[in-house]
């Protein structure tokens, strides 16, 4: 389990009430755009939120009905992110105007330049806010300026593509860890809340998918992409704190009633500790994992 700060807020990176759970939603669940009967079943799946895919999910023939099958479930009433299209294809302009009617929350894939994310925000509606995709080798380096944008809440890694423009396998965590570690250091350094993982293509293999999460959250990564609803509940078993991790917050917090430097079963107690210790109790869903 690795719990960082969800989300440290300022003044100009207030947004919509709903984004904070979106700051700190372990398991995020994709459904193609253009499969609109898949829509309640995502939001019924118990996944913290779903994203709404205009994007690779689509093949180009279908773009404008996925667009207009979004449009319907939020005009609605549903909730749910939604990944456009790349500001270098022909469908981006569409997909934004499309959600600048709502407060939306948008996962921008792609994205290699601050001035990307800052142009797409313009265009939405006030309290918006951005996931930016890092997911190409240019916005991995420029992750700290891209995280930083006001009005980006969260990042998430592109596993797929970025291993595709490196020539690795996207499945190779080593290979990948440096990258990972980037968006990870970014996300901390920008003051918004921890970056979600990529996917994991395996459907079937629930032992990959924990793996997976694992070594995501060993990162220092507090959520993770899925693409299937059986995917669900295997990632947000790992992300939330277990019994025992509370039963040991729990004793820290108690042995530091004042705050102060403590020790507790041989070992140091300091402010660091014992603020981590207060994060994970507050944990949403926490409760899950506990006896």
């Amino acid at each position: 389990m690795n719990l960082d700060d969800p989300m440290k807020t300022d003044a100009h990176r207030e947004t919509h009430p709903n984004w904070q759970s979106l700051a700190q939603a372990p398991a995020l669940l994709a459904v193609p755009g253009h499969r609109p009967e898949r829509f309640e079943k995502a939001a019924r799946s118990g996944a913290d939120w779903i994203m709404l895919d205009l994007e690779d999910a689509v093949g180009p023939g279908l773009k404008s009905m996925a667009r207009a099958n979004v449009e319907r479930w939020l005009a609605s009433g549903g909730e749910g992110i939604v990944r456009i299209n790349s500001v270098d294809t022909p469908w981006h302009d569409d997909d934004v105007a499309a959600l600048s009617t709502w407060r939306s929350a948008v996962i921008l894939p792609k994205v290699s330049h601050q001035s990307q994310v800052s142009h797409v925000l313009r265009r939405l509606s006030p309290g918006s806010c951005i996931l930016p995709l890092l997911e190409v080798s240019a916005g991995i380096l420029a992750a700290r300026e891209v995280c930083s944008v006001p009005g980006v809440i969260r990042a998430v890694f592109g596993n797929i593509d970025l291993a595709s423009e490196l020539g690795i396998d996207h499945a190779d965590k080593s290979a990948l860890v440096h990258a990972r570690s980037e968006v990870v250091l970014a996300s901390a350094a920008a003051g918004i809340a921890p970056p979600i993982d990529g996917i994991t293509t395996t459907i079937a293999d629930e032992d990959a998918v924990v793996s997976d999460a694992r070594h995501a959250a060993a990162i220092g990564f507090t959520g993770k992409l899925c693409v299937h609803p059986r995917q669900v509940a295997a990632v947000q078993a790992v992300f939330a704190p277990s019994a025992e991790e509370l039963k040991r917050a729990e004793k820290i917090v108690s042995a530091s009633k004042d705050g102060s430097v403590a020790v507790l079963d041989g070992e140091l107690i300091g402010k660091p500790i014992i603020d981590r210790a207060r994060r994970m109790l507050a944990y949403p869903g926490s409760a899950r994992n506990v006896d």
